[in-house]
């Protein structure tokens, strides 16, 4: 069977959005470990680590983000589909629709909120209080994530808007 060129895209972009994901998963693993050692110098040693709080306060809003597409990829949003399942299949496809354009425009919307964020952040030059580490380095992986989910849900969008409601209900 051939494939269309729609897609062959969602499948590569889906490929990323699993590397993402690992990403954010990676992110989690430093913050338990950060945590982790922030525990035992506080309580073990009685030696507080500042940095501790910051780091994984800041590591908070990228992790936020990472898991947003894989989600999208996994169909693990919560959804009601006690009506749904009721309705002739041509509603089904509308409800799916308009669930798909609705996450669009919220994804672009926080898109360009993340966005340009990374970019005021960037080149207001600002750093977080204890660590130093320039804020952009935080925003950018989220905003990252957020137009990947974008993307993603246009392409589940328009793959929604071509397939024909399933007619087997």
């Amino acid at each position: 069977m051939m494939t269309s060129p729609l897609d062959r895209l969602i499948s590569r972009i889906e490929r990323l959005v699993v590397w993402l994901a690992g990403l954010g998963a990676i992110i989690i693993l430093i913050q338990m470990l950060w945590i982790s050692y922030g525990v035992f110098v506080r309580y073990g040693l009685g030696k507080p680590d500042r940095m501790v709080t910051e780091a994984t306060a800041l590591l908070l809003f990228p992790v936020a983000f990472c898991g947003l597409a894989y989600a999208l990829f996994k169909d693990a949003y919560p959804k009601v589909t006690m009506f749904t399942e009721i309705t002739p299949p041509a509603w089904q496809k509308g409800f799916a629709v308009l669930n798909y354009f609705i996450m669009l425009v919220v994804g672009v919307f926080f898109s360009y909120a993340g966005v340009s964020a990374t970019i005021r952040s960037f080149y207001s030059g600002a750093a977080s209080e204890i660590l130093h580490w320039p804020r952009y380095l935080f925003w950018a992986p989220g905003a990252f994530a957020l137009i990947l989910f974008s993307v993603y849900t246009l392409l589940k969008l328009l793959k929604a808007i071509r397939t024909p409601p399933n007619l087997e209900h």
